[in-house]
């Protein structure tokens, strides 16, 4: 599977964006997709889970009702919605896809490249 991330940006603290994860090689609804994201001297964390059916999603406490993830398998592209962005969540994002839901980035097996997220206060 290749990943490729987008949407990135700076944005002001309450602003929205959307990040898109787009898949080839294989379909996404046969795998688990993933957000992760890293802030600078912090380790790589989950943000978002969601299998390829779409019918699970898991959220980090910190995200929880400001993110929602969701997957389109028609054009094989994993999102993350995010609304009311605080400076805390300034990181680089990456999308990647494994077999199975867990929170930990050694499971993951594809890794996109990352799209950087900037928030200011």
């Amino acid at each position: 599977v290749q990943l490729q991330a987008y949407g990135g940006g700076l944005v002001q603290a309450g602003d929205s964006l959307r990040l898109s994860c787009a898949a080839s090689g294989r379909t996404v609804s046969s795998v688990v997709m993933a957000w992760f994201r890293q802030a600078p001297g912090k380790e790589r964390g989950l943000v978002a889970r969601i299998t390829g059916s779409g019918g699970s999603r898991y959220y980090a406490d910190s995200v929880k009702g400001r993110f929602t993830v969701s997957i389109d398998n028609a054009k094989n592209t994993l999102y993350l919605q995010m609304n009311s962005l605080k400076p805390e969540d300034t990181a680089v994002y990456y999308c990647a896809a494994g077999g199975v839901r867990s929170i930990y980035s050694n499971d993951y097996t594809y890794w996109g490249q990352g799209t950087q997220v900037t928030v200011s206060s």
